[in-house]
């Protein structure tokens, strides 16, 4: 048979020839490095036998499929490991994540952070055994006859359900067997540096009406050195988690009588996100935005016109019971169909088209328990919304002004180079997701490919991920700990306006339907904010910071000048704090270094006599001492040119 290398080549093999047969075939250095291999585009295990004329890839652990393949099977040494140490635990899911693994398991006496020193140690016994890891396939019965007897009702569940003739593969290592596709190591040995990173709560499936399980987390990589490294990428990454700063500088707070994804934003906070909000609302205001504000929350029969009572009613919460005499109503997960009723609120024409609304909005959203984290995601938030109604032919232009000041916010707040695009279109396998008909789906979907490249942006593609509605641009960014969310979304709706009857009289007369465009200018002001602190590791720049200058006195001989001070600032349009306790100076200035607060002034009797200020600038220290008006327009100036430090 011919076998067709990744550089054009042929080999000529005999048939059966396995896939490690090709890499020796290729040469014994490959043949040490791989991990599995790709026959015609498919991945397999190195023992793969090939029957046919194929194209091969070798796959190494240079290669990222290579490295999925390496955590994946140090997941099932986690579980094997589990197995023995807690038997009567029973096994659920064990997938690949980026950069590690985790394994979901159904205890039955919990474990702690504590137990996963042991875990680690049945781990590194395994590896060391060299176990090899032999792929068998059984048919749907018998399968299920296996996991039974091995007492895995997880994975029963799992087979069960499974298209009726489909492969159901397992993989031995030694005595432990594991339902799995594949494909795997060829042993156990060729792990050579891992760690269990942490465990958490996670419910099977996703679902919170399904069992609690606990989900074991764990990194590997094929060097002690590469390990090391990320672990102490991690150690760095915790102490910008804004998890941790925002509570420490006081810029939020969570309570358990109050709920998940529910925080408390303290002054410092909501100063920030003030500050953030009326920026956005000004700039959108110069752009041709009209500003509204909707109710909080509406009845369910609003909901089934705009289509997100079918399509989205398990995200949403829901007040009351449908009966007699009683009505249903919901918090609103999104703004749209509110702001639609502007719209409506009296005939249309084209002259009247492009129309902008925004709105800085309170969104509901019923998020699973096991999603929420800190400021990034929440079950109730404010976003910076805008509907857009428009032509055909003024959709072009009015997509490009989204993204123009979607691009001018990131600028402004520092985050423009640390986001990536994603094209997020429908999955047309999937159609129950969504409205509209496959002709409407891909044409709407062309429009936004064809203004896309036209822009020249650089982006990934992404099935499924756009709304019930349309296709969506999202720009796409991760927090240090290199969890992936979206920041801002721009999407194209083509069915909305139809079930609303957005209907505008077009030049030539005809009554017809507005494109609409769903987008965000800044996204979540709380997702915003968590990500700004981790950025800056807490250090607001200047023009946001909630705290711009702290006054301090020496003594008390120089207190009414502060209180002076301070007042000007005040007035001049500045956020000042001032520190006028008993306490000696450099205490004062630690704690304001401490607090990240971007300038200081040190007043004492002499700057009180000659009416002056002693500046400290952060990361710079003393910079000298100057007028307060000149101090002032220092400020001013910083804040007009939103510097970044």
């Amino acid at each position: 048979m011919k076998i067709k290398l990744t550089d054009g080549s042929v080999l000529e093999l005999e048939k059966g020839t396995t896939v490690i047969g090709v890499a020796k075939a290729i040469s014994e250095g490959l043949a040490r490095n791989a991990v599995a291999g790709k026959v015609n585009g498919e991945i397999c295990d190195l023992s793969k036998e090939i029957e046919d004329d194929a194209e091969v890839v070798i796959v190494t652990l240079k290669d990222e499929e290579g490295l999925n393949i390496y955590r994946h099977t140090c997941s099932h040494v986690l579980a094997q490991a589990v197995k023995t140490i807690y038997p009567t635990c029973s096994l659920a899911i064990g997938p690949t994540i980026e950069n590690g693994f985790y394994y979901d398991i159904d205890f039955k006496t919990p474990i702690t952070q504590d137990d996963l020193v042991k875990i680690e140690e049945e781990m590194n016994k395994i590896i060391k055994g060299n176990f090899p890891i032999e792929r068998f396939e059984l048919p749907r019965e018998k399968a299920i006859a296996l996991m039974k007897k091995y007492d895995e009702p997880y994975k029963v569940q799992l087979i069960e359900d499974l298209p009726e003739g489909s492969v159901i593969s397992f993989y031995k290592q030694g005595d432990f067997t594991d339902l799995c596709r594949g494909p795997h190591l060829p042993s156990t040995g060729i792990i050579k540096a891992f760690k269990l990173t942490s465990l958490t709560g996670a419910y099977w499936r996703g679902d919170p009406k399904n069992k609690m399980l606990t989900r074991i987390y764990g990194t590997a990589f094929p060097k002690k050195s590469e390990l090391e490294e990320y672990l102490q990428k991690v150690e760095e990454a915790k102490l910008r988690d804004h998890n941790k700063i925002g509570r420490e500088l006081e810029y939020f707070t969570t309570v358990d009588a109050i709920g998940q994804g529910l925080p408390v934003l303290l002054p410092k906070g909501s100063k920030t996100i003030q500050v953030l909000q009326r920026f956005v609302e000004d700039e959108e205001y110069k752009r041709g935005y009209l500003l509204t504000k909707t109710p909080y929350f509406a009845k369910s029969d609003f909901y089934k016109i705009s289509g997100h009572w079918d399509h989205y009613k398990e995200g949403m919460f829901v007040m009351g019971e449908e009966g007699k005499d009683k009505e249903v109503f919901a918090l609103r997960p999104m703004t749209c169909p509110f702001q639609f009723q502007a719209y409506l609120n009296r005939p249309r024409s084209y002259k009247d088209l492009p129309m902008r609304l925004d709105e800085t909005s309170t969104l509901f959203r019923n998020e699973d328990s096991g999603e929420m984290h800190g400021l990034i995601r929440l079950r109730q938030f404010t976003i910076s919304e805008g509907h857009l109604a428009c032509t055909p032919e003024q959709l072009e232009d009015e997509f490009k002004g989204c993204l123009d000041l979607a691009v001018f916010m990131l600028k402004a707040v520092g985050l423009d180079d640390d986001v990536t695009y994603r094209f997020s279109k429908w999955d047309e396998n999937n159609k129950e997701k969504y409205i509209g008909s496959v002709e409407e789906w891909e044409n709407v979907q062309g429009v936004m490919r064809n203004i896309l490249d036209d822009i020249g942006l650089k982006y990934t593609e992404a099935d499924g991920e756009a709304a019930f509605y349309g296709p969506k641009l999202d720009i796409q960014i991760k927090n240090v700990f290199g969890k992936e969310d979206t920041l801002i979304t721009i999407q194209i709706d083509f069915q909305l306006a139809k079930r609303f009857n957005m209907l505008y009289t077009d030049v030539d007369g005809e009554k017809k339907f507005p494109y609409v465009i769903h987008r965000t200018s800044i996204g979540c002001y709380e997702r915003t904010l968590a990500l700004v602190l981790e950025k800056y590791a807490g250090a607001l720049p200047l023009w946001f910071a909630p705290e711009q200058v702290r006054v301090m006195d020496v003594s008390e001989k120089s207190e009414d000048y502060c209180k002076k001070v301070f007042d000007k600032l005040l007035q001049a349009g500045i956020r000042p704090e001032k520190d006028l306790r008993s306490e000696k100076i450099g205490k004062k200035i630690r704690e304001a270094q401490l607090d990240k607060v971007p300038y200081m002034l040190v007043i004492g009797e002499a700057e009180a006599q000659s009416g002056e200020v002693a500046v400290r600038k952060r990361g710079e220290g003393d910079i000298g001492k100057m007028s307060l008006d000149d101090f002032i327009s220092l400020v001013k100036k910083q804040v007009e040119d939103r510097e970044l430090w």
